[in-house]
């Protein structure tokens, strides 16, 4: 393994920015992902995917333990969410390593565009907590969301945590804070998901995994005590924001890094 100090360096400055953005509203893996594949680019893909799950477990784990002190957990409906999650990720993880992801590049473009615009013109959402569902009509979308994302998260990542804050204020009413600290506890899950696929399958690079974790873990723990101590506006205008870079990101692969 031939890697330079500078690496390390660059890889651990990447990993706390990612960190202090997924904290706040996910999104982190748009920083991390193409930045590892860029500096690591003689290593194989799917081994720089299995080593940025280390950091991306640590940085969530701190960023959760700040939300969890502040923030009101459902703690059953978390529990199912998780659960599928992990074993969703796993999948996802393992599909990753027979087939190529570029297919859903297209489709995630359409749908940021439209969470971009929706998100803009309705001032309101994510501002407020509305409880108008069922027990039994929350866990169906809890596990229909965890199912899908977890899978997404374990197959290729960027943007998981956004979309999982955009589902749960959408379909759950979930206000920005709320929907941050359950998207962190469901990311916790389909993180730990993929680790136990690639800690089988022997592809993470803990030289680089380590350090970077540190560093997405004081990211993480930044970010997260900005978002409470500013709360819901705050949230949703860096919400906005990160949407924006993810959809540019997605367009650039789309349409010009074919």
């Amino acid at each position: 393994m031939n890697l330079e100090l500078w690496q390390i360096v660059l890889l651990c400055i990447a990993a706390f920015c990612a960190g202090f953005i997924d904290a706040i509203v996910g999104g982190g893996g748009l920083v991390q992902l193409p930045a590892a594949l860029v500096i690591l680019n003689s290593f194989p893909v799917v081994t720089v995917v299995g080593s940025l799950k280390i950091p991306a477990f640590c940085g969530t784990f701190f960023a959760t333990r700040q939300y969890l002190k502040k923030v009101e957990i459902k703690w059953s409906l978390m529990t199912v969410a998780c659960t599928i999650a992990f074993f969703a990720a796993y999948a996802g993880s393992e599909t990753l390593t027979l087939v190529s992801n570029s297919f859903m590049k297209p489709v995630l473009l359409v749908i940021l565009s439209a969470v971009l615009i929706y998100t803009y013109l309705k001032k309101n959402f994510g501002q407020h907590e509305e409880k108008e569902h069922s027990p039994k009509t929350e866990l169906i979308y809890v596990s229909v969301i965890s199912l899908v994302i977890g899978f997404y998260d374990g197959f290729i990542g960027p943007g998981a945590g956004s979309f999982l804050i955009l589902v749960f204020i959408a379909f759950l009413g979930f206000d920005f804070l709320h929907a941050s600290a359950h998207a962190k506890m469901v990311s916790l899950a389909t993180n730990l998901g993929s680790i136990t696929l690639f800690l089988i399958k022997g592809t993470i690079i803990w030289l680089v995994a380590l350090p970077m974790a540190a560093s997405n873990a004081l990211g993480s723990v930044i970010g997260a005590n900005l978002a409470i101590a500013k709360g819901n506006k705050f949230i949703r205008i860096f919400f906005l924001i990160i949407v924006t870079a993810t959809l540019l990101r997605f367009a650039y692969d789309v349409f010009i890094h074919r």
